[in-house]
């Protein structure tokens, strides 16, 4: 039986996913008491705060500490190092077998087609390719929407135009009001 070898970059995510594990969450000094606050890390800064002197008993905050493994540093979660890419000529930069693009948020739809078309050919994935695609396709299969409710709302209106028959308007006698009755100690004028 042949065993397949895993890349050094999915070793690594695994020995970050090990360390993450065992890293404590942190959660912003006294949350628990005040419902103002939320559980969201803010740093503590005041004199007397026991998270910041790190008075045991206490929760504790981030510190150099639990920094992830040096492997896995800067590692994309597919197991990619991400390279940002501003032209075509940053692409022969990229090592496609340790290496993705990540095509920075300044450049334009000519530019970004011309990148990704260059990456294909050069077989280096893009990260966030993904994103314009799936944003393209949403605004299309809105428009096409768009006009297909428009369409279903106009049939469906002259449908019921034509299932109403026309109602004869009656006229109802309305009976004349009554005029309100004097309160005790008011008298008749």
């Amino acid at each position: 039986m042949t065993e397949k070898k895993t890349s050094p970059s999915q070793k690594a995510l695994r020995v970050r996913a090990r360390a993450k594990a065992k890293k404590p969450k942190f959660i912003r000094a006294e949350s628990w008491k005040f419902d103002r606050f939320s559980i969201a890390w803010r740093k503590p800064r005041g004199l007397d705060n026991k998270i910041r002197r790190k008075i045991k008993g206490w929760p504790p905050g981030p510190s150099m500490g639990y920094k992830g493994p040096k492997i896995a540093r800067f590692l994309h979660p597919s197991g990619y190092k991400e390279v940002i890419v501003n032209n075509v000529g940053d692409l022969s930069t990229i090592d496609p077998n340790t290496q993705a693009a990540r095509i920075a948020h300044t450049v334009g739809k000519r530019k970004r087609a011309d990148i990704i078309a260059a990456a294909k050919d050069l077989n280096i994935k893009i990260l966030n390719v993904k994103l314009t695609a799936a944003k393209e396709e949403v605004e299309e299969a809105a428009e096409g929407e768009e006009t297909a409710e428009e369409s279903k709302e106009e049939s469906k209106a002259e449908e019921k135009k034509e299932k109403q028959p026309k109602k004869e308007k009656k006229e109802k006698k309305k009976a004349p009001k009554a005029k309100a009755k004097p309160k005790k100690g008011e008298e008749k004028q």
